[in-house]
């Protein structure tokens, strides 16, 4: 583990979704560590474009990580997501850190997730983290 990381998480801790640091800490982590979190992480700048897809997301979306850096992430990778209940949140507001139940679109099969949207004033990266919901119980 990298001197980065080490200080981004605390020995013997694990990095949870609701981490109230999340920010900070994603910004100190070395991608691969970032691939290995148990939820989807997606980063982009402040224009909108993608600059980290994280495994997880990858294999849990089914695209790959190649094909989605470079693009704009509300217009052509989460169009779903291009409403103002949550770009248009990364637009109005300056600070932005909040969870919300949300229901996934991507290729048509609605999938319920539960989605961290995070900002921070003057970063140049935002950050959206998604948790799929188990199914529940029959």
């Amino acid at each position: 583990m990298s001197d980065m990381t080490a200080a981004a998480i605390p020995r013997g801790a694990s990095l949870e979704f609701d981490d109230p640091a999340m920010a900070e800490r994603l910004e100190a982590l070395q991608p691969d560590v970032i691939d290995a979190l148990p939820f989807g992480v997606i980063g982009f700048d402040v224009n909108g474009i993608v600059t980290l897809y994280n495994a997880t997301e990858s294999r849990l979306a089914g695209l790959s990580t190649a094909s989605v850096v470079g693009r704009h992430m509300f217009e052509e990778i989460g169009p779903c997501m291009n409403i103002d209940r949550v770009a248009g949140r990364f637009e109005a507001e300056d600070a932005l850190d909040d969870c919300i139940p949300f229901v996934l679109t991507l290729r048509m099969r609605p999938t319920p997730v539960k989605l961290r949207m995070i900002k921070r004033p003057g970063a140049k990266q935002r950050w959206l983290l998604l948790r799929r919901n188990p199914p529940a119980a029959g």
